[in-house]
């Protein structure tokens, strides 16, 4: 297997606006082949993947974590996470791309959804291979055409491959259940935070936009995510960070700013008393 050599698509470049219903599938062999199956470490502002890989396997950059895999699985991305990959030389599969706006309207008819694309995963199949396969083709018969039903048989689909992902994921199946309210509101959480971390909001803004008060949802993090709202917004701040230093020229000063933050000194204390590492160090340790 070759190197991944890290490129810069993401930061500096507009985000690409796509239509809420956006849906995709194409064979992975189509995607890869005519890159010599390598793809550089790219982002989308507002797309997400569902790769299946029926054969072969290799590697996947995903931020600054590198997953090997082997099929058949499943891999997932997220919308924005730096990702790329070095796939085995025949490899098969297909690779689902699709709104994000529409991976939200997918999960208000089942909380528990929320969580598959919280983060890059690669997610073993066995027995289910046979059935992940079959979504998939269904899914390309009907995005080919426009019969009656035509858009709930897609949601369907996509469904479908949500739960068996979410159904394979060891983590997800160790994890404590999570109370339907609690989850409903640590949804709604997330979406605001994806959308507004780089305001630095106190979390009463947080908790009034939501129709909360600051203590339930204080409660409501700790049961669901494990974790205080500061936290939350914090690690979404410092991944955002992370990226830019691994996968941008902007200065230490410029990405303070860029996530909320007009001091470069405090972004600076901020993130070494959580990562450990100055930002400067981060960068010449990561290459």
């Amino acid at each position: 297997m070759r190197t991944i050599v890290p490129t810069f698509y993401l930061y500096g470049e507009p985000p690409r606006v796509v239509e809420e219903s956006f849906v995709h599938v194409e064979a992975l062999d189509d995607r890869s082949r005519p890159s010599e199956w390598t793809i550089q470490p790219h982002a989308h502002a507002e797309l997400a993947h569902i790769f299946l890989v029926d054969s072969g396997g290799g590697a996947m950059r995903a931020d600054a974590e590198e997953m090997h895999f082997t099929a058949p699985c499943l891999l997932l991305v997220p919308a924005a996470v730096v990702h790329g990959f070095q796939w085995f030389e025949d490899s098969s599969g297909s690779v689902i791309t699709m709104a994000m706006s529409y991976v939200a309207e997918l999960v208000r008819h089942d909380i528990g959804l929320a969580t598959v694309f919280e983060k890059a995963a690669t997610i073993p199949l066995t027995a289910d291979t046979t059935l992940a396969g079959h979504l998939i083709s269904r899914l390309m018969q009907e995005l080919s055409w426009s019969a009656l039903g035509h858009r709930a048989a897609v949601s369907a689909s996509l469904m479908s491959l949500l739960v068996l992902a979410l159904r394979n994921d060891s983590e997800a199946r160790t994890a404590r259940p999570e109370p339907g309210h609690h989850a409903a509101m640590i949804a709604r959480l997330r979406e605001r935070i994806e959308q507004r971390f780089r305001l630095r909001e106190p979390i009463g803004t947080h908790a009034a936009a939501l129709g909360v008060s600051e203590t339930a949802l204080r409660v409501a993090c700790s049961r669901v995510a494990r974790q205080s709202p500061a936290q939350m917004l914090d690690q979404r701040a410092l991944l955002e960070a992370r990226r830019a230093l691994l996968y941008s020229n902007l200065s230490i000063a410029e990405i303070g700013f860029s996530i909320g933050f007009s001091d470069p000194a405090y972004f600076t204390r901020f993130f070494t008393r959580h990562i450990g590492r100055s930002p400067r160090q981060y960068r010449r340790d990561r290459g």
